[in-house]
């Protein structure tokens, strides 16, 4: 769907506070520091701004943000871990503004990480931002898994198909959906005004993935490391606008 200036301004108003979650909870993070604290800080967020959760009761889910560390891939539950030197954590944020919404993740490192933590969380944002490069007026949507994939793999790294990127607007998730992978076809034709949410999931072993019996909380099958960005972007005649950037 192409979104009208209108629409788009209220969802950079999303984005902005996504954004300003983002800030908020990774100047937060240190060894110490549970999940569920991250979770309020961002919600102190929301209130601020006056903009409600969009992942709060999504399907039943209880938080207004996901935590996902070390081999969690997405949708871990805030709770009491507390973050331990060394960890990885994705914080996933989500906010509405007059019904508008707006996505985005980020994985950090928790005090000193791994050199190949980090290598792993360099190479999802590099893909992500590949990802981003793909939508321009003209091109085809799954452009995007395409470039995310080559970029993710040439770093030694495996791609999440089970969880995908997609279209965003009065609802967090919208259809098409944006595979992180090349899937054989090249999708439909990117117009002025479309708006997707990218979120590549790479992992450091294979890309296959396991559900935890919370139903929520999704981690590698193999117990190996993974990361997760994620921002909204519209097409815009000028390229591809990213809304959830500070």
């Amino acid at each position: 769907m192409r979104r009208s200036p209108d629409e788009l301004n209220k969802m950079r108003k999303a984005g902005k506070v996504v954004a300003e979650m983002h800030e908020a909870t990774r100047a937060a993070i240190r060894p110490g520091v549970t999940t569920m604290q991250l979770n309020e800080i961002a919600a102190e967020v929301l209130a601020k701004r006056g903009a409600r959760s969009n992942f709060l009761n999504y399907h039943g889910f209880p938080a207004v943000i996901c935590t996902s560390p070390n081999d969690m891939i997405v949708h871990g539950i805030p709770g009491d871990y507390k973050l331990k030197e060394g960890d990885i954590i994705s914080i996933d944020c989500g906010a509405i503004v007059e019904g508008y919404h707006g996505d985005a993740a980020y994985t950090a490192g928790v005090g000193k990480i791994s050199d190949a933590a980090q290598r792993l969380i360099d190479a999802t944002e590099r893909s992500l931002w590949a990802g981003i490069d793909q939508l321009t007026i003209g091109n085809r949507l799954h452009e995007v898994g395409r470039a995310v994939q080559k970029v993710a793999e040439a770093a030694g790294f495996s791609v999440v198909r089970e969880y995908v990127g997609h279209a965003i607007g009065t609802a967090m998730h919208e259809s098409p959906q944006v595979p992180n992978y090349w899937p054989g076809t090249p999708g439909p034709t990117l117009k002025e005004g479309m708006v997707f949410a990218i979120e590549p999931m790479v992992n450091v072993g294979s890309y296959e993935t396991y559900e935890l019996e919370d139903g929520w909380s999704v981690v590698t099958r193999d117990g190996k490391l993974s990361a997760h960005f994620e921002h909204t972007i519209a097409v815009t005649d000028s390229g591809p606008e990213v809304f959830t950037l500070p």
